[in-house]
């Protein structure tokens, strides 16, 4: 089961992963992920990854290509992959599948997550981080359970919304995604792995939904 998921922030892509790995055992590989990781281990890839960063570029393709092969060769990798937040253009689906192609696992699905922009907004916005747990509600739709799970401390002061979640800027990250993701719906409804879910709802009958469209 090889497969990307394709929708915006806060479409739900992270938790339907989880959803996945739990029932399937396969990991989600975020190039996010793996670029810290090797820059913190100082690797090859890290170095070089470091030296475009610090020049204030974006990594290049081929690096992030690299680092995605190197994660698919751990053995927990063997039985598929979910890839998240990647790829983001058309240039990196590109290479992407040619590097697939090359090492013999093509993908088997890509899966689109659809839901109302409106909602999306109200999703993103409506995040709250304890500063204790570091556990994360939303005050529309997982609001601080009575009683908290931290040992009382997860009251409403000491909840805090990340910089990058206001109303405005999710706005942004939306039209940025726009802009220079959902071109990849087009480029893989023409290769026939596209399926979309429709992800608002109920999260069970969202799992039921992204199982469907994987299927054969």
């Amino acid at each position: 089961m090889r497969i990307v998921f394709l929708g915006a922030p806060g479409s739900g892509k992270g938790t339907q992963s989880q959803r996945l790995i739990e029932r399937h055992g396969i990991p989600q590989i975020s190039t996010g992920d793996l670029l810290r990781a090797h820059v913190k281990d100082g690797t090859e890839l890290g170095r070089r990854a470091k030296a475009v960063m610090d020049s204030g570029q974006l990594v290049d393709d081929a690096t992030i290509l690299g680092m995605v092969r190197e994660r698919l060769a751990a053995p927990d990798a063997a039985r598929g992959f979910i890839l998240d937040g990647f790829p983001r253009t058309i240039p990196q689906a590109e290479g992407l599948a040619k590097m697939l192609a090359d090492i013999g696992r093509p993908l088997d699905r890509v899966i689109e997550f659809r839901v109302d922009p409106k909602l999306l907004v109200q999703r993103i916005s409506g995040r709250r981080s304890c500063q204790d747990c570091g556990r994360v509600f939303n005050v529309h739709t997982a609001p601080v359970p009575v009683p908290p799970p931290c040992g009382g401390q997860c009251t409403t002061p000491r909840l805090v919304q990340r910089p990058d979640d206001n109303e405005a800027t999710v706005a942004k990250r939306l039209s940025v995604y726009e802009e220079q993701t959902a071109p990849l719906v087009g480029f893989y409804a023409a290769t026939g792995l596209l399926r979309k879910v429709e992800a608002e709802g109920d999260l069970a009958a969202v799992t039921a939904r992204v199982e469907a469209a994987l299927a054969p």
